[in-house]
This record gives C-alpha cells, structure tokens and sequence, in this order.
C-alpha cells in the first residue's frame, strides 16, 4: 500500500480543519480565463491535511493561553465550475455529480426525496423540492474558510476576494459556528463520535473497522469506480464534497418526544429514552446498545467505548437498539440482511459539518414552534456520490424496508413524506408497538450541491492556468 500524501490532500477531508466557526462562499465564475490565472494566487492559502495536523496540534499545545488565532481554507467545484473551467467531469464517472443535487433532489423516490410539491404522476412524477432559492441557482464551487473567530474568517474572505476580483461573483454565504456545548447538534446530540478510520491515516478504536482510503480519495487503494471508467490521473487524492444546508426543528422534535414518550416513566426520563432510541445514542454519547434503558455518560465519554458493538447480539429482536434508529440506519454494521457486510464497505462517508443559527429561546420552546432557522451545515466526503451520501440517503434512511420488510425510515433525517411514516423498536418494554412518525420531517433540506475538492497537485495542473 502506497503511503498517503498528506501534503497533496486538501485538510478539510481526512483530518478535518479545525473550527469554532465556518464560513462557506458559494460562487459562480464570471470569467473563466482570468479566474485560472488569479487561481496561482489561492492555492497558497489551501490548507493541507499536513498543515491541518500542525495546526490542531498548535491548538492543544495552546489551549492554556486561550484560543489560537488560525484560519483553514480549501476550495470545491460543481459539475458547472468544472465546465466553465474546461475540464470533462465525464472521465470522473460520477452521474450524480454529473447531474447536480437539484436534479437528484427532483427525482422523487429515485432521488433524495427531498420534500416539495409533486409535478406529474406515475412513474415520470417529479419533485419540486422546496429549497431557499439562492440553491436553486447555478453554483460552479465553494470556498470553505473556517476559525477560531468571525473576524479570522472575515480577513480571509477579504483578502481571497480580493485577489479573484472580477473574475467572479459569490452568489450565496452561509455560516455556521461550534454550539456551546462543543461537538452537539442543535437536537443536543453528540455529532462528531463515530467517523470511519482511514487505513494508514488513523488508529481504530475499539469497535471500529480500517476504512479502505479509496472510498474517500479517488485514486487511493479501494476505489472502484463505475465498471468500465478509467479516472484520470489528475484526480488522484480528490474527493467528492456533498453539502446540504439541513434545517433543525428543535422544539418541535422535543414536543414529539414529550407527546410519545412512554408515559409509565418519568416525564423527563421518557422523552430522553424515545430520543435515545431515535438515534441510538444518549445525549452523553453513550450508545443505547451498551446502555439500552438508562444512560451512562462514562461509555460517552471513553473512545474505546463509544464504538465498540456491532448490533451482533441483537439482529432479530431490536431489543437493544432499533432497527431504524437513525446511527443504525446509517451504518447497519452486523446486520439481518445477508450480503450487507459487503455493501456497507463501500458506503462509507467521513463527515464534516457545522451547526447554524442561534439557539432556542424561552418563546420557541414554549410555544413548541420554531421561530428562528437553526440546524446542520452538512458536509461529507466519498470518492463516489452514488455509493456513498446518495446510497445511505435512498437506500438505507428512506427505505421503510431496510434494514427489513416494513421496519420503518430512520425517524431523524428519512425524508419520504409522502408515505406514512411507522416504526417500531422505539420503546423497550414493547418493541412492537408502533410509532407513527408526523408528516413534517424534523431535518429539513433547504438546499446543498455536489462538489469536488481537488487536490493540490490538480489545482496546479489541471485547473490553475
């Protein structure tokens, strides 16, 4: 196996840059020739994944001094950026970047099933997904600029601005920064415990498995692309970028839990049990399989702990874990399905989002409606949409028959409205009995697009001029 070159890799990918907050700069490219030349300029500021492990370990040796003034930056394009720019995105042999997100979140079933009003009937019906229309326009890429501060971040985009005036336009900023409770989503939820570890980049704690690095990074060893397709050399160490902007409906998701809570138990106690159960981890970060009616933050806090089972001793009866608790759904792990261990090898994703918006306040969380737009800026990175972010999306969150006939869509992020929505295995004393999950998602998509994140060599060669 060769050794990775982690100086080739943009820093976002494998390690993660480090953040307190992200700015992302969507942007359409005015003039392509002039913005190849004025590239020279940028991919200086694109911070590697070499440069990603100095800056996080500057970061701890500082922490007593306070917060470490440093900036990351790297770049993404669309399908349209990669046009605009000259290069054939058909020898990538991805059709879903091909197409775009719209166009996989317009497909219906056969896509995202992104909530929106229906166009057509039958076979040919299509979604007209009801996205902020900023996302609805064409985006060529995407700069991502993280930090310790707003004022760090805004420096940055000042000067990248700068040196790429006129050749073209941002069309769309969204920014997100770290909650106070460091590493939980707005539902609460710890969303940084489980990440797939690279082989000859990470050491798997208990529990986990070695992820091939081909399944990130076009090129490496484990990267199968479509049969037949012959990547070019120049993408070798890029990746595909997935970002969706994922609306939380916090007070909402925490009304239904109170109204659906097992009322034989303590209010309190009820609703962080069915929350529990809906994602599969407490909110200490413990996982129900170990802890399965009682939490116990000493296996949330233990890296060795939070990963280590497999769903093996519970593949029949969901008596520890649901079948369509949202982190089982995203990765079966041993599961009932035969066949599924080598398919869920391929579907891997490294995850590397941010929340947005300010927190609930006392009049949302009275009234239980959300007055305020808070929730998820995800991003994840595979070297293949199709059998990753896309894969998980259709076939496993949205699938009332996966990981079984009739088990249910994974109750956090499943997004098929249109059908009734019922899962069981949500309360332990009786795992058959029915949930009946409402109309209005919890996780609402508001937009994203489908990018991919060079790497540094192919900045130089391929699309700098």
């Amino acid at each position: 196996m060769s050794e990775l070159d982690l100086a080739n890799i943009q820093g976002d990918i494998l390690e993660g840059l480090p953040k307190k907050h992200q700015s992302f700069l969507f942007f359409v490219i005015l003039d392509a020739t002039q913005f190849q030349h004025r590239l020279k300029d940028i991919i200086p500021l694109i911070t590697t994944t070499k440069q990603a492990l100095r800056d996080i370990q500057a970061i701890k040796e500082h922490k007593a001094k306070g917060l470490l003034k440093l900036v990351g930056t790297n770049i993404a394009f669309s399908h349209t950026g990669l046009h605009a720019l000259g290069i054939d995105d058909a020898a990538l042999g991805d059709p879903l970047f091909g197409k775009g997100q719209l166009a996989d979140a317009s497909a219906g079933a056969m896509g995202l099933s992104d909530p929106g009003a229906i166009v057509g009937s039958g076979p040919t019906a299509r979604t007209n997904p009801a996205w902020d229309p900023d996302f609805k326009k064409q985006i060529d890429g995407c700069i991502l600029i993280t930090g310790e501060s707003k004022e760090t971040i805004f420096d940055c985009s000042k000067d990248i601005l700068t040196k790429l005036t006129n050749t073209f336009k941002i069309i769309k900023e969204v920014h997100g920064h770290l909650r106070p409770e460091e590493g939980r989503e707005h539902f609460g939820f710890d969303d940084n415990l489980s990440q797939p570890p690279i082989k000859g980049f990470d050491t798997p704690n208990t529990g986990e498995q070695l992820t091939e690095p081909g399944l990130i990074l076009i090129g490496e060893e484990g990267n199968a692309p479509l049969s037949g397709v012959t990547r070019p050399a120049w993408a070798k160490d890029s990746s595909f970028l997935v970002f969706r902007k994922l609306q939380q409906l916090v007070p909402e998701f925490n009304k239904f839990l109170d109204d659906n809570s097992d009322k034989n138990l303590p209010p309190k106690q009820g609703s962080e049990l069915l929350g529990a159960h809906l994602v599969r981890r407490w909110k200490s970060g413990a996982p129900i399989d170990l802890d399965p009616t009682e939490d116990n933050p000493d296996n949330g806090k233990f890296k060795n702990r939070v990963n280590d089972f497999d769903y093996s001793n519970d593949l029949t009866a969901q008596i520890r874990c649901p079948f369509t608790a949202h982190l089982r759904k995203m990765n079966p792990r041993a599961s009932k399905k035969p066949g599924l261990e080598f398919v869920q090898k391929s579907a891997r994703i490294i995850r590397r989002g941010i929340p947005y918006g300010p927190e609930v306040n006392e009049h949302e969380a009275e009234a239980h409606a959300s007055k305020h737009d808070r929730g998820l800026l995800f991003v994840c990175y595979q070297s293949d949409i199709g059998k990753g972010f896309h894969f998980i999306q259709q076939f496993w969150a949205n699938d009332p028959n996966f990981p079984g006939k009739g088990d249910g869509h994974d109750g956090i992020i499943g997004q098929d409205i249109n059908n009734q929505r019922t899962i069981t295995g949500m309360y332990p004393q009786n795992v058959s009995k029915p949930l009946l999950l409402p109309k209005q998602v919890f996780v609402v998509p508001l937009g994203g697009e489908y990018f991919l994140s060079p790497s540094i060599s192919a900045l130089n060669t391929t699309f700098a001029a």
